[in-house]
């Protein structure tokens, strides 16, 4: 069964198990470029690769990776092929995936010059988002140049079954205050343990105990300047002591 998303007045979309937003107040697309890609240090760090891996941790409604694969698609020094790997407990609807897309207000996105085109992607997603069964599922677009791995399940099991090895990790889902076990000392291990030295890291929250827990497990962590309402957000660097 699809994970029910109410939609509110403005437009965002909500979930009733979490009772939290899916995305910032400011759009999803703002988000996702500004906190996601520019917090890993995208889309520069892929240039020139023969391949590139992210993951993800909540795929939610899909524009952190919508937002990725038209920024890849606009890049015309991108990398051979983008590997994005996501986890995600409740995937929503097709119809919602779409809905979202549409619905995403680019304002305040000056980075980003992708709204347009992830409309346009939306589809070719949803059309894709078919029988998503708990396990991992490999969907392929862009001629088979964009792969996605979609793991569902809850996230540090999914994440110990993994065998990818992260350029860039999108540390996404919930609140930690409503959706704590995503954000557990266990749940980013399993993460860190899908990275290498070098691995790049970008997350919405500051909360204390993701910074200590992101330390603990090896990344060098720095609050930078946050994508409005929220003041601050993270980056991060995996560099484990040797």
């Amino acid at each position: 069964m699809n994970e029910p998303v109410v939609w509110l007045r403005d437009g965002s979309p909500h979930s009733p198990r979490f009772n939290d937003r899916y995305r910032s107040r400011s759009g999803g697309v703002a988000q996702a470029a500004s906190v996601f890609l520019a917090g890993c240090g995208l889309p520069r760090r892929w240039r020139g690769k023969t391949e590139f891996t992210i993951l993800e941790t909540g795929f939610g409604l899909g524009l952190n990776f919508l937002t990725t694969w038209a920024a890849w698609e606009a890049d015309a020094q991108r990398c051979n092929d983008l590997h994005f790997v996501s986890v995600e407990a409740y995937p929503a609807a097709a119809a919602d995936i779409v809905r979202s897309a549409q619905a995403s207000n680019p304002t305040g996105n000056a980075g980003a010059p992708w709204p347009a085109r992830v409309q346009a992607l939306a589809p070719q997603l949803a059309g894709a988002w078919q029988g998503l069964s708990p396990g991992i599922h490999r969907l392929r677009f862009a001629g088979a140049r964009v792969h996605l791995t979609l793991a569902v399940g809850e996230a540090q099991t999914m994440l110990e079954r993994l065998t990818c090895e992260a350029d860039a990790v999108y540390l996404d889902g919930f609140s930690p205050a409503v959706n704590p076990e995503m954000w557990s000392p266990t749940t980013l291990q399993a993460m860190a343990h899908r990275c290498r030295p070098g691995t790049t890291l970008a997350t919405y929250t500051v909360a204390h105990s993701v910074r200590e827990a992101l330390k603990q497990l090896g990344f060098r962590v720095e609050k930078c300047q946050g994508l409005p309402p929220k003041r601050h957000r993270l980056e991060a660097v995996f560099s484990p002591a040797q």
